[in-house]
């Protein structure tokens, strides 16, 4: 319950410090005025209200769902080294933004733009995945799928990329690598179902705790595989798919977050999977901060400082902790 505790203050302490910093200044007094309802000047609420707020609401969902996915992930492959991208919604959403960055027309216009784009592109791979999985018949098939669907993928955008222009390949590489910069309200609210997908995931914590043991034992104990395992892919697909659509591709926190967290709060699912979004949405938020403020008025794409953050803390983590990452 303390570590729960100290997860929430510090997310509290991350939204107040990105709220305050930025190329505007602008004070405690300043964002507690606005918070509260009471006259401040017009810059300040707008850089508050329209500007900073959504942008962090939306690293918050994002991050935590992207964080509570790869804990789900894990452990239904019971493989530490698993993350969301294994179920081809990361690499499938960017094959489909590429192609409308690309390709531009057509079908694509018809899809409302690039994030409709993008998550059509998530949900459909994951969808062959799952399908790809089921005539397998077995947890590997699906990972094995998984990863060779990943690598078409990736080669359908090497070659979008091969034949594009300056500007669309641009346009691809930093959509790829993530960015919170389009950030506004009505991203929060369509990312606001993230939660409750966070929700949906904690519920299925004690059948998670039983695969691990292996499928066998969690038959005897009751439970059915085959709905068990499409209900968590599509669940975490969900999720990350909205997370895609919206900010990009954001990497290495779907890996990371959960190993932190068995690390240092055990690892019964009933913790790990909302600890997950707890450090996964404050890790996507220290990110985004950085990347706005580091070489401001440009921006960095966040999932680079994502992966310069999280990787060298895991390593010192492992280091010091090692045998201790098993499922």
């Amino acid at each position: 319950m303390l570590n729960f505790s100290l997860l929430i203050i510090c997310l509290l302490a991350g939204l107040i410090l990105s709220l305050s910093v930025g190329a505007a200044k602008i004070t405690l007094v300043d964002i507690r005025a606005v918070l509260q309802g009471f006259e401040v000047g017009d810059l300040q609420k707008t850089i508050i209200l329209d500007i900073r707020l959504p942008r962090i609401l939306l690293a918050i969902f994002v991050g935590g769902g992207i964080g509570a996915s790869g804990a789900a992930i894990q452990g239904l492959f019971r493989n530490p080294l698993a993350d969301p991208a294994l179920i081809g919604v990361s690499s499938g959403a960017a094959l489909f933004a590429a192609l409308y960055l690309v390709v531009g027309s057509g079908f694509f216009y018809a899809l409302s733009g690039l994030a409709a784009s993008a998550f059509l592109g998530g949900l459909l791979t994951t969808c062959l995945v799952l399908e790809v999985g089921r005539r397998g018949g077995t947890i590997s098939a699906m990972l094995l799928a998984g990863i060779a669907i990943n690598a078409i993928a990736i080669a359908c955008i090497g070659l979008l990329s091969y034949i594009s222009t300056d500007m669309q390949l641009r346009g691809i590489a930093f959509w790829a690598l993530g960015s919170l910069s389009g950030a506004d309200w009505n991203n929060v609210y369509v990312a606001s179902a993230i939660p409750i997908i966070v929700l949906a995931l904690s519920f299925e914590s004690a059948r998670l705790n039983a695969i691990t043991l292996g499928e066998k034992d969690a038959i005897h104990l009751g439970i059915s595989i085959a709905g068990f395992r499409i209900r968590i892919v599509l669940l975490t697909a969900l999720a990350v798919s909205i997370g895609v659509a919206l900010t990009g591709v954001i990497a290495f926190i779907g890996l990371v977050v959960p190993h932190l967290i068995r690390l240092t709060m055990g690892s019964m699912h009933q913790t790990v999977i909302p600890a997950s979004a707890l450090l996964g949405g404050l890790l996507l938020l220290v990110a985004d901060t950085a990347s706005r403020t580091l070489l401001a008025p440009a921006e960095l794409p966040v999932g680079i400082l994502t992966a310069l953050m999280g990787g060298p803390f895991f390593v010192l983590l492992v280091m010091r902790k090692k045998g201790r990452l098993g499922i």
